[in-house]
């Protein structure tokens, strides 16, 4: 079987180190890819974003069974142009995929069929919406419509923040178009968990629970990105939880799609926040996560590869996935000013120590290879991009895989590297009460 996956992530490098283990695959690649990437699939020179280049690929190439990791591919109907010339591919359709791309859909399918959620309103125009803020107060959540790359949520804890949030994103159009409408909703209390599941329309089965750390800082501080790290399972969230999730948030919202005349198949991941009042949602991706992604796969057991066919065909129901019991923690690097501005082509020093280490498993996101250092035996790798690289490793508690995630994190630099100390550290107390 010949595989083609779209993107150039860590998310996507995740995703191929796990499919290059089913034995059904024989070639894959990747478009664009990255450095890393390259070493488990052949890297094409078309951005993800080139849906005519990547159709005339998968044709001329035969392509197999194609997988798109990010959500703007998805989101501009990648899945419906490959369908109609007859190729098959995983992932939701332009109209399944609006309940990532506009977060004011998802907020009223949530509402029309009793998804447990935030109360909220939608706006059009910014003085509205700042109204609504001075008349519930803070602390409040300001969100972009559209897709924002992960930061177009902003949390505010002063109606004097909320405000400059709304302008931030109505005025200035700090996200572009996303920044069209916004949501103003209430600020949920409690531990926050990603809870994402296969789905083939019908049968919804959940992964492992994981969390992710979205602040650039410890203890939650700074600006949101795109996610510093993450580990799974989280203990915040028990078989009871995950049940109730499953029940209230996950198959509502498939079956809803469902009324809704768009079949939902694919991955459907699920932000909740668990509240003293139970689980609430708090809004949908239509993608594998990133970070989450990186300690989810390596806890999969199941062929990957047979889980998405299932999924095309609609057979999911009958698939039997198994968990391996151990924990996964991943810590990001990233470039120095991210998720601001930042400098690329820094030499990554210390793979080569990591790589012998048992149970650790490095992704690449921002790296690349340059071409003038082809001369060396093993050409070093250097940044391109703001998540340059995610470490990930496993551990039979959470404890032992945060101690071996950052074990391995201490061998590797860069110019600028930062990253988080603090990864999995919220949930040792529930780990220690289990």
């Amino acid at each position: 079987m010949k595989v083609l996956v779209i993107g150039g992530g860590g998310r996507e490098h995740t995703l191929i180190w796990k499919i290059a283990q089913s034995p059904k695959v024989d070639e894959i690649y990747c478009a664009p890819g990255n450095a890393g990437i390259s070493q488990l699939a052949e890297c094409i020179g078309i951005e993800s974003a080139n849906t005519p280049a990547l159709i005339s690929f998968a044709r001329e190439k035969k392509i197999d069974l194609t997988l798109v990791g990010p959500e703007a591919p998805l989101a501009a109907g990648i899945v419906d142009e490959f369908e109609k010339k007859g190729l098959r591919i995983f992932g939701p359709s332009k109209a399944a995929a609006e309940i990532e791309s506009s977060k004011v859909f998802a907020k009223k399918l949530m509402q029309k069929y009793g998804i447990p959620t935030g109360d909220g309103e939608v706006f059009e125009e910014p003085q509205p919406a700042i109204n609504y803020i001075r008349d519930k107060g803070a602390p409040i959540v300001v969100k972009a419509d559209g897709l924002a790359a992960g930061k177009g949520v902003i949390v505010c804890q002063t109606v004097q923040e909320a405000e400059e949030a709304v302008a931030l994103i109505m005025v200035q159009r700090k996200f572009g178009e996303a920044g069209r409408r916004v949501i103003v909703e209430e600020c949920l209390q409690g531990e926050e968990a990603s809870i994402i599941a296969f789905t083939d329309g019908k049968t919804v089965l959940p992964m492992v629970s994981s969390q992710d750390h979205k602040r650039a800082y410890d203890q939650d501080k700074g600006p949101n990105t795109g996610g510093m790290g993450a580990y799974a399972p989280t203990p915040a969230v028990n078989s009871q939880t995950l049940e109730k999730v499953l029940k209230e948030v996950l198959i509502p919202a498939v079956k809803g799609m469902a009324e809704e005349g768009r079949i939902y198949k694919g991955v459907l991941y699920a932000g909740i926040m668990l509240t003293s009042e139970g689980p609430k949602a708090l809004e949908f991706n239509c993608r594998f996560g990133d970070p989450e992604n990186q300690v989810i796969m390596p806890l999969l057991e199941t062929d990957l590869v047979e889980i998405m066919s299932a999924i095309i065909e609609e057979r999911l129901a009958e698939m039997e996935i198994h968990w391996n019991e151990r924990s996964a923690v991943c810590v990001v690097l990233a470039s120095g000013g991210y998720p601001g501005k930042y400098e690329k082509g820094k030499e990554i020093r210390g793979l080569d120590e990591v790589s012998p280490m048992k149970d650790v498993i490095v992704f690449h996101a921002g790296t690349k290879y340059l071409a003038h250092a082809g001369l060396t035996p093993t050409p070093p790798f250097f940044t391109n991009g703001g998540r340059v690289l995610g470490v990930t490793a496993l551990g039979d508690s959470l404890l032992a895989a945060i101690k071996r995630a950052y074990s391995a994190v201490d061998k590797i630099n860069f110019e600028g590297m930062h990253y988080r100390k603090d990864i999995g550290a919220r949930a040792l107390p529930y780990s220690f009460n289990k």
